[in-house]
């Protein structure tokens, strides 16, 4: 059914089809929500939901008990997992479970935030642009503004807070946030169920997939305090009831120009995809080689293969000429209702050619940009970058840094940048090469970063030698350098001298890239949502941005490509008849010695019609008494096109976990009495 996505009408009349909608705390769309499921949410029950959902960075979660006990995903704690692991305790095989408080092990590195408000603070931030709009002077004092704000409320409450850019501009929210820093793992299963099916089965459905961890935030050595919690369903999972999900979806480009669309086809996503697939090999090698390489090269391998995944099913969407028609014909719609509407028009003026002339120049530096974009599966390039990069944006004042190295954002860096996490120096080299490789292949051998960087040797030798002659494994080390900039402009260190001799050339792209594509993203694309504000108000959710959002849907089957029926909900028993006994159709031990023990038509996994996007992984799913019935971990293929335009009646869904499945696993194949008994079920 065709659509306009852009054409939604205000509130209390709104045409959002079907459950579409990734909403704001602060602009849930009640009036919408009773209209069609019967239920209006109380600001009491928003609230709380609200104040019971965590987000990781990149995933979500929530309190589940009053002692900071957090439920998630298990490939959203993965990297806790690992970190955690060893080579003689390999908790992503076989699974962890603590036996006490005391058992309980903490993740290195990691940070939970719990939403405590949200402030409008557009005025603030329009007020301070004093120069043209769509100029880099205008970018820099809106950059400034947001700074400023951000360390006034950072002072105030000694919270995490951040500026957040909603509708490409139009609009400046301030999210004020809780933070934990000392959290720790109290139950992960094996990663062999959690991942049941492997990479052959990831986004796809019926899925039978126990991807669900336990954590725990802890204050001053103890468990945290935390009353608002999220009760467990005792009936869970019903068909076709209502089902509410509170997750931090990550990005969408829903309503992007076809400039950026076009962009995002032609240029983006496929060498995003070249990146992707060439670590894919690199892991996998390197993984073969034997068992201990295979359990340290795991996390990132699954962060490689999923992300391309996801890509390569958003890219199958970005070519795929009827979409791309939809989206030409939503823009030139809006476009003719901007024409017909003089204070439209006015507003607008030249946004959308603005846009698509800066996206034609930015073509032309793309490439380049990966030395700014950096080696996302390398840690000690990334550790190396922020201590020379912090040192010199620390020296600036507050509103003139990077907004990664602002006042308000460092207590969260210095959180990762020292942490204790295991690197395998082997690893380090080899997806550093890779990165080398990439870089080669991108810009050419001839380009003069990349001569600086190799001297004549081949990315092999000259990875292995900047990671042999590093010393930053050592979290002291890292801190000595971090204390002083002469001493890290003196380094020998081979992973700074290979930022310091990068850092140059990244910086300027980085500057092309603020200076004109940012600035005039940011003016422009804020024109143009200004204007459909004043065609149809303000009723229409933005792009997500990471930040904390509620979806919701139905719980319903459909049919399949071939036209067959898929039923709403699996369960243990399709699940033992799935397996094979092969990877990745193996399933552990403990769950072979328990299946005459399980109440084998129990629901396992379910889907839903609820708008969901990357990010969402370990959102809580709740019915309208506010109670755990399960929680996200995936899409099925059919709905990664959603990124661009929003569709859930030709088969797209979310894929969950149901809480009576969890319950059931727990109870008859871990005997996990502790999680049990803080979620409500002692001795049941």
């Amino acid at each position: 059914m065709k659509r306009l996505l852009f054409l939604c009408a205000v509130l209390g009349a709104s045409l959002t089809w079907a459950d579409e909608g990734l909403w704001p705390y602060n602009q849930v769309p009640k009036t919408q929500l009773a209209k069609k499921f019967g239920f209006e949410p109380a600001q009491d029950f928003l609230d709380h939901l609200r104040l019971s959902s965590v987000r990781f960075g990149g995933g979500s979660g929530s309190f589940v008990s009053p002692h900071g006990l957090i439920f998630t995903n298990h490939h959203v704690a993965s990297r806790c997992i690992q970190n955690v692991s060893s080579k003689e305790h390999n908790y992503m095989r076989d699974g962890f479970a603590a036996a006490s408080q005391d058992g309980e092990l903490k993740c290195p590195g990691l940070e939970v935030n719990v939403l405590l408000n949200i402030e409008d603070v557009t005025d603030k931030v329009s007020a301070a642009v004093k120069a043209k709009p769509d100029s880099a002077q205008a970018n820099q004092q809106r950059r400034a503004a947001m700074a400023a704000i951000e360390k006034d409320c950072v002072t105030k409450t000694g919270g995490m807070c951040n500026v957040v850019t909603l509708y490409s501009g139009a609009l400046y929210h301030l999210y004020q946030y809780r933070k934990y820093t000392d959290v720790r793992m109290v139950f992960a299963p094996e990663e062999s169920i959690a991942f049941f099916g492997g990479d052959p089965d990831n986004f796809t459905y019926p899925r039978f997939d126990l991807d669900i961890t336990f954590l725990r935030a802890y204050e001053d050595g103890k468990p945290a305090s935390t009353p608002h919690y999220l009760k467990w369903s005792r009936g869970g999972v019903k068909d076709k009831e209502l089902a509410l999900v509170s997750g931090h979806p990550g990005s969408t480009d829903r309503f992007i120009t076809l400039a950026r669309y076009e962009y995002l086809r032609d240029v983006s996503y496929p060498a995003n995809l070249r990146m992707l697939e060439s670590a894919i090999k690199v892991l996998k090698q390197y993984g073969a080689q034997s068992e201990e390489n295979k359990r340290v090269a795991r996390s990132k391998l699954f962060g490689a293969e999923n992300s391309y995944k996801v890509r390569a099913g958003e890219f199958k969407g970005l070519q795929d000429a009827k979409l791309h028609a939809r989206k030409k014909e939503l823009e030139d719609n809006l476009r003719a209702e901007i024409a017909a509407n003089p204070k439209a028009r006015a507003e607008v003026g030249q946004a959308f050619e603005e846009l698509s002339n800066a996206y034609a120049q930015w073509r032309k530096n793309s490439k380049e940009y990966l030395l700014e974009t950096g080696s996302a599966f390398c840690d000690l390039f990334g550790i190396a970058r922020n201590l020379l990069r912090l040192s010199v944006e620390k020296a600036k004042p507050n509103d003139q840094r990077l907004r990664e190295y602002t006042d308000a954002a460092l207590p969260s860096l210095e959180l990762r940048l020292y942490s204790q996490a295991p690197m395998t120096e082997d690893l380090e080299a080899l997806m550093l090469a890779n990165y080398f490789e990439t870089l080669v292949a991108e810009l050419g051998a001839d380009h003069a970063t990349v001569k600086a960087i190799l001297v004549g040797r081949t990315p092999a030798d000259a990875a292995r030698e900047y990671v042999a002659t590093s010393k930053l494994k050592d979290v002291a080390e890292r801190k000595r350098l971090a204390g002083s900039t002469e001493v890290l402009n003196a380094s020998e260190d081979g992973m700074i001298k290979l930022v310091r001799l990068m850092d140059p050339a990244a910086r300027a792209v980085r500057k092309i890239y603020d200076d004109h594509l940012d600035a005039v993203e940011r003016s422009s694309a804020a024109r143009i949502a200004r204007a459909r504000f004043i065609l149809r108000g303000a009723s229409e959710y933005p792009d997500a941005t990471g930040t904390l959002r509620l979806s919701f849907g139905a719980v319903r089957g459909y049919r399949n490509s071939k036209d067959q029926p898929v039923p709403p909900m699996v369960d243990f028993d399709g699940m033992y008849k799935h397996a094979t006994g092969e990877e990745p159709f193996k399933l552990p031990q403990r769950w072979l010695d328990a299946k005459n023990s399980l109440a084998l038509k129990v629901p396992f996994n379910f889907v839903s019609t609820a708008d969901i996007i990357g990010g969402n992984s370990g959102s809580p799913t709740v019915n309208t008494k506010g109670e755990v019935i399960g929680i996200v971990f995936d899409t099925n293929y059919e709905a990664m096109p959603n990124r661009f335009i929003y569709s859930m009646d030709e088969g797209e869904r979310c894929v969950h976990v149901a809480s009576q499945g969890i319950v059931e696993a727990l109870r008859k194949v871990y005997k996990a009495e502790r999680v049990l008994g803080e979620l409500g079920f002692a001795g049941q």
